[in-house]
């Protein structure tokens, strides 16, 4: 398995003509789902004792299980929450892989560490976060928001020993994420009621602390998954200051649009944060799993994240920048690298400029659906989700036109719910989605 022969060049030349060939697509292919036993009758067995062979190998994944995969990259995959990575990302994830580098430590990774704190850097600029400030990449918006608020938990053990518990306050908007981590860390909730466009305000976040009692943490969110509206910060902010709160901004979607001047002034109050976290593979063009989770006191996180043991004193002996300190995980990918490398090759302008397209394309699609005589927009956009419903439609309808369309291959788009009401929502973080896509679906309806 680990000589280079002709058998490796053959296959090594075919995966890089097969990558480079699906970068360039344009548009890809959108493809679509198949039920288990279809891919069982058409893959066949791939795991034998003998193997298939690298170029057969490669032939069934392009040839059934791609097909079965739909590509997030699509110009019309207005569903969940796109993706859009750059060339220059996704070959240098190839590079990443070839490299066998380890991301954990300053020891054996200083190089991809220093290069990936200098992205962390200019997020954590753009945040208005101090010098000093500074984070990991983790695998995605999950991973960081655990990790956030486990350190928040362990500084306010700190001041609070012997205290007891305490708890998370949130709104009833925000991502599922936060449950799940209270729920691993064993802690209870405070659901605070969401205003008109599920955005938390402070006015609500004070009440619903002073009826809960004990609280460590408090999330708001910098564009909610659904709606695309960015909370109160700057009210947040000022509440969970006056009460000694560690405050976390939960970016993972909206946060990217920080970078672009049109939409800066809606995260006013992020820069007082103890934390935040953005996630690059969503609307900053980079390939999955990555997401950068950013303190205001790192020393903080490391002192709640750092795992001892005698094979690991070695990393300890130093001040250096040990990637693994700052979330719960030890063993690391670097896969901060993709987004690093593709913020060096085009520079910072060109994201903003990118970002900044996007939220063109949203004003124009609210436009469109405000012009269609069959469609009623929901509410204005704040970032780049549309929500919006078909005059007349029940949810069986959203559903039927839902699978029609992505089986013809135009568009994944599923129905959501918004106050109770099935409808549609778009979701738009590809530059290369132009106003005649959208045009293609809306008259699809």
């Amino acid at each position: 398995m680990h000589t280079f022969d002709e058998s490796a060049e053959a296959l090594a030349r075919a995966i890089f003509d097969y990558a480079l060939a699906r970068v360039r697509m344009d548009p890809p292919p959108l493809d679509g789902t198949r039920r288990p036993e279809e891919l069982a009758a058409a893959a066949g067995s791939t795991i034998t004792p003998g193997g298939l062979g690298g170029l057969e190998a490669l032939r069934v994944f392009a040839e059934t299980l791609a097909p079965a995969t739909i590509s997030i990259d699509h110009p019309r995959f207005f569903a969940f929450v796109p993706a859009a990575p750059t060339e220059a990302a996704i070959l240098f994830d190839l590079v990443v892989g070839a490299s066998s580098i380890y991301g954990g430590s300053w020891l054996e990774g200083a190089g991809a560490a220093f290069a990936e704190n200098q992205a962390l850097r200019w997020l954590a600029d753009l945040a208005g976060f101090p010098p000093e400030s500074g984070g990991v990449f983790v695998a995605g918006g999950t991973a960081a928001n655990l990790s956030a608020l486990v350190a928040a938990r362990d500084a306010w053990r700190m001041r609070n020993p012997g205290d007891g518990r305490a708890a998370i306050a949130v709104s009833d908007a925000a991502h599922s994420s936060i449950a799940a981590a209270a729920r691993v860390m064993d802690v209870p909730t405070v659901v605070v009621p969401s205003d008109e466009k599920g955005r938390l305000t402070g006015v609500a976040l004070d009440a619903g602390i002073e009826a809960a009692g004990e609280v460590f943490a408090v999330v708001a969110t910098a564009g909610t998954t659904n709606g695309g509206f960015v909370d109160d910060l700057s009210g947040i902010a000022s509440v969970a200051a006056s009460r000694g709160i560690w405050l976390h901004v939960d970016g993972a979607y909206g946060l990217a649009a920080i970078a672009a001047k049109s939409a800066r002034h809606l995260f006013v109050g992020v820069e007082r944060a103890d934390s935040f976290c953005v996630d690059p593979h969503k609307w900053l063009f980079a390939p999955f799993d990555c997401a950068a989770l950013v303190y205001r006191d790192p020393a903080l996180a490391r002192a709640a994240h750092t795992q001892h043991a005698a094979y690991l004193d070695v990393l300890h002996t130093t001040p250096d920048w040990n990637p693994s300190d700052y979330a719960f995980h030890l063993t690391r990918r670097a896969r901060g690298l993709p987004f690093w490398f593709s913020l060096a090759t085009y520079g910072t302008d060109a994201y903003s400029n990118a970002i900044e397209a996007t939220l063109a394309i949203t004003r124009a699609a609210a436009h469109m659906i405000n012009a269609h005589p069959a469609l009623e927009l929901i509410e204005e956009p704040e970032l780049s989700v549309v929500l919006f419903r078909r005059k007349g439609w029940t949810p069986a309808d959203y559903t039927e036109w839902s699978d029609r369309v992505l089986a013809e291959g135009l568009t994944l788009t599923v129905p959501t719910k918004w106050r109770g009401e099935t409808c549609l929502r778009f979701c738009f973080v590809n530059p290369r989605t132009t106003t005649d896509d959208v045009a293609l679906v809306l008259d699809s309806l």
